[in-house]
């Protein structure tokens, strides 16, 4: 009976080459030896690495296609039934589904230097709108791996130095044979002794243990330009981690934290604000001054008639807009917010002078009292009532 070597790659009948392809890595990475040791996983490797066999040549899915197997009598290809026939050995198969790097198992790629680069660091500043606006150098304290003082990255006591492993022979790596149905399984791991260096540090350094760095606090400089905004990350080169052996130190982020500003929202590099005005300047209009974020105070033209909710742009008067090379590029605007202020309490005067307002303007006033209750209305059949 032919396999269902769809079925066995868990993909449809019309699938693609690069479907199969995908699926082939997917299950291979997850069966394979190295990862996974099991009878049941190395028998289902065999399995996943025939179907590929079989579906990614287009004359042999042709057979599987019209019901046939390819593989009937014992037909499977230069390798005799090794899942491996195809490719040059275990480090091309490795390389097929896991890449270039590989999987750390196969062909020996070699020592790993002890010299690496470092990695990033990263850390949060505390920024006012204003700094951000004007930008600012603020020193910062940071806390990361730096170069060992005493052994200069060499991780050994001064004098001294390292010998070829003698677990490993300078290899960097162990193999291991395990045998199963399928035959012969090489794998590979890094040395346990060395941990893959291939060289063993015989009097390793009292204050770094060996590493070629230590952790300690230090002071740097980060100039934040014109225009930063909250969660922006400004980088600083080669003030990361330093690398194990004294290598390449990584770079410093510094994520940018705004604080909350009690007049101005920032909206991408416009400002907003609200600004409060008499009933009386809105009516009638006014120049009145208003403070902006770092240009000082404004005279702001309030035109006659001025609703409230009214906006007011006031162009270019917003924050520096930044771009991603790191120069200004003019700045946004300012939107003021017209809040009008209706007064909640009048004197008799002010009342007074409202209603003959009202009347010139041909508005319908209600007669009120000068406590703001219409004559005969609740208040005054209260009175009546307890008067009787």
């Amino acid at each position: 009976m032919a396999r269902d070597y769809y079925g066995i790659l868990g993909v449809a009948k019309n699938a693609t080459d690069q479907e199969i392809k995908r699926a082939y890595r997917k299950m291979a990475r997850e069966l394979h030896p190295d990862v996974n040791p099991s009878e049941d996983a190395q028998h289902r490797f065999g399995e996943v690495t025939t179907a590929y066999e079989v579906l990614s040549d287009p004359q042999k899915r042709k057979v599987v296609d019209l019901g046939g197997d390819p593989m009937d009598g014992g037909a499977r290809g230069a390798g005799g039934g090794d899942p491996f026939s195809g490719f040059g050995g275990l480090g091309d198969i490795m390389d097929a589904f896991f890449g270039a790097a590989g999987g750390g198992g196969g062909r020996g790629r070699g020592p790993r230097s002890r010299v690496q680069p470092g990695s990033d660091a990263l850390i949060r500043l505390g920024l006012t709108l204003e700094d951000c606006a004007t930008g600012v150098d603020r020193e910062i304290t940071v806390d990361t791996a730096i170069v060992c003082d005493l052994c200069r990255g060499a991780g050994s006591t001064e004098g001294t130095g390292s010998q070829t492993c003698d677990t490993c022979g300078g290899a960097g790596e162990v193999q291991s044979v395990q045998r199963s149905f399928l035959g012969q399984v090489v794998t590979a791991r890094p040395c346990p002794v060395c941990r893959g260096f291939g060289e063993v540090i015989t009097d390793p350094c009292r204050q770094c243990g060996g590493d070629g760095r230590v952790r300690a606090r230090r002071n740097v400089t980060a100039k934040i330009p014109p225009g930063v905004g909250d969660g922006m990350r400004i980088r600083l080169s080669g003030q990361g981690e330093v690398g194990p052996g004294g290598g390449p130190a990584g770079d410093l982020y510094v994520e940018i934290d705004e604080a909350p500003h009690e007049v101005f929202v920032r909206q991408g590099n416009d400002l907003h604000c609200n600004f409060r005005i008499p009933m009386t300047t809105a009516a009638l209009g006014a120049t009145v001054p208003i403070e902006t974020l770092i240009d000082g105070d404004y005279e702001l033209d309030i035109e006659p008639g001025t609703q409230p909710a009214t906006e007011l742009v006031l162009t270019a008067k917003g924050m520096p807009r930044l771009r991603s090379s790191g120069r200004v590029d003019g700045r946004g605007d300012l939107h003021v917010h017209i809040d009008v202020v209706v007064p909640t309490k009048l004197d008799d005067a002010q009342r007074d002078l409202l209603v003959e307002l009202a009347q010139h303007r041909g508005e319908d006033v209600p007669s009120l009292s000068s406590n703001g209750s219409k004559p005969g209305g609740l208040f005054s059949k209260l009175r009546t009532k307890n008067h009787r």
